[in-house]
């Protein structure tokens, strides 16, 4: 079964098909099929060996990386499950132990096989 997306205008997870739309009946926006098709093979993202990150998978830090605004550090070596592609510079949405939600650059990352 396929998953059906979130609406782009208000984020609900209450969408449904109806031919070739989507349909959001919280605030009624409806979009053609092919959009958001386009929009998920926009959404690439490559580790720092060039390799495709996926939605779900497992990566590992390949750097220290400070954290803006905060003293803490996320150590090389950290493993990190889960992520999620997401648009912008700073790539892959992801929870961190001891750290908590962040998103990072994929370019200091590198796919667990």
């Amino acid at each position: 079964m396929r998953a059906m997306p979130s609406c782009p205008k208000c984020s609900s997870n209450y969408v449904y098909e109806d031919g070739n739309i989507y349909i959001c009946p919280e605030c009624a926006q409806e979009w053609a099929k092919e959009d958001h098709l386009e929009k998920v093979d926009s959404l690439r993202a490559s580790d720092v060996n060039g390799s495709a990150i996926n939605d779900g998978d497992t990566v590992v830090v390949v750097k220290d990386l400070k954290i803006k605004g905060s003293s803490s550090i996320i150590k090389v070596g950290t493993k990190i499950k889960n992520v999620r592609i997401v648009d912008g510079d700073h790539n892959i949405d992801c929870k961190v132990d001891g750290v908590g939600a962040i998103q990072l650059k994929s370019e200091f990352l590198r796919k667990v096989p």
